[in-house]
């Protein structure tokens, strides 16, 4: 059976239950989730770089990887990403199809050897930019789930009042835009040539928002209808840091052992502007029209557009990354990244958050991803492989709803300048309820591909 929906409630502080926007619970969990991109070499290897080391984009897991380099290093990225998202509403599929370009990373690593001291014989400091996530998408639903909710029309004084009790149709459309920009500062060293340390500070930006339009159809059963049109909107900015440690041992010429543990981002503060307020009984932006009404009820006349701000807390997952790499000399290298995300930790607060701070404890649980990549070098050419698999942080979900993808690529070294490309697919399902506080009405279902190109060029300084 298919599991109970999780990405779909909106319990906004002090507001009733009719909203078709993400909720709370469905934010925190959003903003706790990481895309795992970076330069397309690290791409290319579905990101299985925590004990490898030897990448800009590395210090995100592991910040002693910059110490792995022998010389100082600069790389930037861009990528393109094809979504396309497959809703299935009460048997009718509706298919929808956005691309999306953008500047995904940029960063250096400088590497000083130290000549003075026996124990450390190098060290190293990294920045990272990268865009930790990428919320732009969209995605329509269409069908008749048979069951009405916008029964009577507002001006009508009829007594009793007209009921629409017979569903003609339903059509939800959703828009997310923004991102979460993630800022990696570190150092790392090494210690009798063997052991590689770092620790890093981590700096987030969040834009997020999200448009949602509903709109239903309905018939009285002797000719008469309604179109009601319900529009929501939210906005929302924060800021967050959070701090990271690692180490890469080389247990042999052939292999390197890695752990690291990031602690949970802490967002100081979350900015939310939202029109899902009550404005005439409706929360939301509503016009609807009668066939036997010559005027249109409209709650935005005379340009009345109210909004509300909310201000919180969240304290998202930290997560335990355990790595083995080996490496077969100049030819080839194959590495497997382990990381444990601690969901049931998950925290909001700087308000009455009670409901949402159980259900994470209550209907969450600690995930776990897989990353494994692969490399193979032809003097010049490299060529690299990977697959990524992580668990929903739903203890209900289905097994297709864990997101599971492969990668490959290649890179070409032109001496100091290399350029590498990368392809990443990346599945998973999950459930949207635009009618959460209707049990008789069932969830949309959505298919979600997601396609991935990068281009990365790096420059040894």
């Amino acid at each position: 059976m298919k599991k109970a929906t999780l990405f779909v409630l909106f319990c906004a502080i002090s507001l009733p239950n009719f909203s078709q926007s993400l909720g709370y619970e469905d934010l925190a969990i959003l903003f706790s989730k990481d895309n795992n991109t970076g330069t397309a070499r690290y791409n290319a290897m579905s990101g299985a770089f925590g004990a490898l080391g030897g990448d800009v984009s590395a210090v995100k897991i592991n910040p002693a990887s910059g110490a792995i380099l022998t010389n100082s290093l600069f790389s930037a990225s861009l990528n393109s990403r094809a979504t396309e998202i497959n809703a299935n509403y009460y048997g009718n599929s509706t298919n929808t199809q956005e691309d999306y370009f953008n500047f995904s990373q940029a960063g250096a690593v400088f590497v000083y050897s130290n000549y003075s001291n026996n124990n450390w014989s190098k060290f190293a400091f990294s920045f990272n930019y990268s865009m930790k996530s990428n919320y732009d998408t969209r995605f329509i639903a269409n069908g008749n789930s048979g069951f009405a909710t916008f029964t009577e029309f507002p001006l009508d004084t009829g007594n009793p009042k007209t009921q629409y009790l017979n569903s003609d149709s339903q059509q939800f459309n959703t828009t997310y835009s923004g991102k979460m920009e993630e800022y990696n500062f570190a150092i790392s060293g090494v210690y009798q040539n063997d052991l590689y340390l770092g620790a890093a500070i981590n700096t987030y930006d969040l834009k997020f928002s999200q448009q949602s339009f509903l709109n239903e159809q309905n018939n009285d059963g002797s000719g008469n209808t309604i179109n009601a049109k319900f529009y929501q909107q939210n906005n929302t900015v924060g800021t967050g840091f959070s701090i990271s440690a690692g180490a890469i041992y080389k247990a042999s010429k052939s292999l390197r052992l890695g752990f690291s543990y990031q602690t949970p981002i802490w967002f100081t503060e979350i900015n939310e502007e939202t029109n899902i307020l009550n404005n005439d009984g409706f929360l939301g932006d509503t016009e609807i029209i009668a066939s036997n009404n010559t005027t249109i009820y409209d709650n935005t006349t005379g340009n009345y557009f109210p909004v509300q701000a909310y201000s919180y807390k969240l304290k998202t997952p930290g997560k335990t990354t355990a790595s083995i790499a080996y490496i077969f000399g100049k030819n080839g290298l194959i590495s497997a990244d382990y990381t444990i995300n601690n969901y049931k930790n998950l925290k909001l607060s700087n308000g009455d958050f009670t409901t949402e701070n159980q259900f994470f404890n209550n209907n969450l649980r600690n995930t776990y991803t897989l990353n494994i990549g692969t490399e193979w070098r032809f003097k010049s050419l490299s060529l690299r492989g990977g697959y990524h698999y992580s668990q929903s942080p739903d203890a209900n979900a289905i097994e297709s709803d864990n997101i599971k993808g492969y990668s490959y690529g290649a890179g070409y070294s032109f001496g100091n300048v290399k350029l590498d490309v990368a392809y990443q697919n990346k599945t998973n399902t999950q459930l949207y309820n635009f009618y959460p506080q209707y049990n008789q009405v069932n969830a949309a279902d959505l298919k979600i591909d997601n396609r991935i190109l990068t281009a990365t060029l790096s420059i040894n300084l």
